[in-house]
């Protein structure tokens, strides 16, 4: 870990931002003969609305003393995958975390089914302006940039572009750019199809098209210059964020493409989850549940300032029609936890990480959950 994350963290416990610690009166009881009382529960990821009744206090476990910690996604990975793995409770990426328990054994967390990010990925395909792609098909034969191969949005992209239009992985050249416009941390991030030693961590055809970009170009540099034709990539590109003419997406309308793809496959792709460190998991057998109640109340709370129209809660002006609508197309709980209703996201997970190289073999996506969460 950088000695910078180190400061950090330290700064976050002395200082008290972002943690917030205190007996909750909400939560389960203890099933087994062992007790909640005084179980410190530190818990790592973003701040998003549907966690923010967990940092202040108004969800928690108990009995136990819950806090909060904000981390973003490339340090929690890094711990949870790491040695020091301060946090009983952490958001992880789902797809990282496949790859680490099917190529590598990893078992030291255990996943519960609180989906806490998920974002449709049509958004995340970027076109040179005068490549000639006007659809989905052009990209048979394009060089494709990316500042990481194994990127989670990337495994969904690729799918949707298989099972939507036809378009294999292999029908493109990858060209995984050495750093990320965004000045995100791509070392040791698992994303990267070319490690320190030249091999890849992937299971690709040797003769699978990928290779690496040219050193200290990032992926909108490669695209502008005319080295690729278009992205695909989770971080939008610094040149479309400065309003290059020379970038845009290959679907103009990203809102009716995205919500026409809700309409047909009813699918809302994952990209991070929660998991629970499995030794506390072992000692405290209760706790994934706990935690799982505890993260849908927090929801239910988000959902709620969402819904009121006494005064906003969230700074727009018409976020209450944006919500029924959303509804409207997706259900009352769309942003939907549990295994019941997301099978069939975690089933494509695990048939895109393997089709794609990413894992050496398909497993059934239970085995990543704790067995009192499967019934959720």
């Amino acid at each position: 870990m950088s000695q910078i994350m180190k400061t950090r963290r330290n700064l976050l416990k002395i200082v008290g931002i972002g943690a917030i610690a205190a007996p909750f009166a909400s939560g389960l009881e203890a099933t087994e003969n062992t007790s909640q009382e005084g179980l410190q529960v530190a818990v790592a990821g973003y701040d998003y609305d549907r966690v923010k009744g967990i940092m202040n206090g108004r969800s928690g476990i108990k009995g136990a003393n819950v806090s909060f910690h904000y981390e973003d996604i490339y340090s929690v990975n890094e711990l949870a995958f790491g040695q020091e793995k301060p946090y009983e409770v952490s958001e992880l990426g789902l797809i990282p975390y496949v790859n680490k328990f099917i190529n590598n054994d990893f078992r030291d967390y255990t996943l519960i089914p609180i989906f806490i990010s998920r974002v449709f990925r049509h958004r995340n395909i970027f076109i040179r302006s005068d490549s000639g792609i006007e659809k989905p098909e052009d990209l048979k034969g394009k060089r494709v940039g990316t500042p990481g191969y194994g990127m989670s949005a990337n495994t969904w992209i690729r799918g949707l572009l298989k099972d939507q239009y036809g378009v294999e992985a292999s029908d493109m050249l990858w060209i995984e750019t050495t750093k990320s416009s965004d000045a995100g941390a791509l070392s040791g991030s698992g994303w990267s199809a070319f490690g320190p030693g030249g091999k890849s961590p992937y299971f690709l055809p040797a003769d699978f098209p990928l290779q690496p970009g040219p050193p200290g170009v990032d992926e909108s540099e490669l695209l502008l210059s005319g080295q690729c034709d278009a992205l695909i990539t989770a971080i939008t590109p610094r040149a479309f964020l400065d309003g290059d003419p020379g970038i845009k997406r290959l679907f103009p309308n990203v809102e009716q493409t995205e919500q026409a793809y809700y309409r047909e496959t009813g699918l809302f792709p994952i990209m991070h989850v929660v998991g629970v460190r499995t030794d506390v998991a072992q000692a405290h057998p209760w706790l994934p549940m706990a935690v799982y109640d505890m993260y849908s109340n927090a929801k239910q709370l988000a959902y709620d300032d969402l819904e009121t129209t006494t005064s906003l809660k969230v700074s727009l002006p018409w976020v209450t029609q944006e919500f029924e609508k959303t509804r409207q197309l997706m259900g009352e709980d769309y942003w939907r936890y549990g295994i019941a209703a997301n099978e069939k996201e975690l089933d494509l997970v695990m048939r895109y990480t393997h089709e794609q190289g990413l894992v050496n073999r398909r497993m059934d996506f239970r085995k990543l959950f704790h067995p009192s969460t499967l019934d959720t």
